[in-house]
């Protein structure tokens, strides 16, 4: 989630030095993590809330105790308030 600078900067990287075979899948991989470049830290942080809840097969409201502790067993490194911060954001936005 933080890190999408530093994957671009990777990716334009490879992308100078790479083949000409290699290049059109690096440019797509530069592509696809561009789109994240734009968008603000909460829509990402709501998604992410939502891809979790989802493939630990939580379905309730995303602010909730379960859906907290469902995130926190799911990202053991994180940290209850963001739990309760990501989690509250989620369900503002609609999830």
């Amino acid at each position: 989630m933080h890190d999408v600078d530093g994957i671009l900067a990777a990716l334009r990287e490879e992308l100078a030095a790479a083949p000409d075979a290699d290049r059109p899948g690096l440019e797509r991989a530069l592509a696809l993590v561009g789109r994240y470049t734009d968008r603000p830290g909460e829509e990402l942080r709501v998604r992410w809330v939502r891809e979790r809840l989802t493939a630990a097969g939580y379905a309730g409201p995303a602010d909730s105790t379960e859906a907290i502790r469902t995130l926190r067993r799911a990202e053991p490194g994180l940290f209850l308030l963001q739990a309760v911060t990501y989690a509250r954001e989620a369900a503002a936005a609609g999830g």
